[in-house]
């Protein structure tokens, strides 16, 4: 077994990544999947989030109103961390118990864990292998307005609120770069697949 810690900025690729190891035979746990299955009604970290933000946040079918909580946190430092002190603890009990289970039935796997804030939290301790995706700023801020309508502005705000890219770069053992084309970045998987399989 072999656990790959996946990072890297918001909307430098990450999930396009992960998409094509997937597609090569690794098990994927999605930190943002991870993350809307703990805050689902009923579930502790989603009582704790309730409690601590009132009743306001909750939709009519009293799922969590995660755009109102992200224009809240992502301007305000200290309700971030408050929102990551609930939901991470909760985060990383999910990934070992299902990390687990996956080398239980397929001992010889390599896991993909996608965990945006992968140094943040600690977690680059819990894998093998650390693997950053990186992309220049203005690529990140130009995904970011294309996929979730940000404006320039907020799309700064939310690259700002997350840990330096290039940080993370310094401390990873393998780096794929999303500038260039799609073929590009699956040349690159390809040759990164082939040292993970290797012997």
């Amino acid at each position: 077994m072999t656990r790959v810690g996946l990072t890297g900025g918001i909307a430098s690729g990450k999930s396009t990544v992960a998409r094509m190891l997937v597609s090569k035979g690794a098990h994927l746990l999605d930190a943002d999947q991870v993350a809307r299955k703990i805050v689902e009604p009923g579930e502790p970290a989603w009582a704790e989030i309730v409690s601590w933000l009132g009743g306001s946040v909750l939709r009519d079918d009293r799922t969590l109103n995660r755009a109102q909580i992200a224009s809240l946190v992502f301007s305000n430092s200290r309700a971030l961390r408050k929102l990551n002190s609930i939901t991470h603890p909760h985060i990383k009990k999910y990934f070992t118990l299902k990390s687990k289970e996956i080398a239980l039935n397929f001992p010889r796997a390599i896991q993909i864990w996608d965990v945006p804030l992968l140094f943040e939290i600690g977690m680059d301790r819990d894998v093998d292998i650390v693997l950053v995706v990186v992309a220049d700023e203005e690529r990140q801020i130009i995904r970011l307005g294309e996929r979730d309508g940000l404006s320039r502005d907020e799309a700064k705000r939310r690259i700002a609120s997350q840990m330096d890219l290039q940080k993370k770069a310094r401390s990873a053992d393998y780096i794929i770069s999303n500038d260039g084309s799609l073929d590009y970045l699956q040349d690159q998987v390809d040759r990164l697949w082939i040292k993970l399989t290797k012997g």
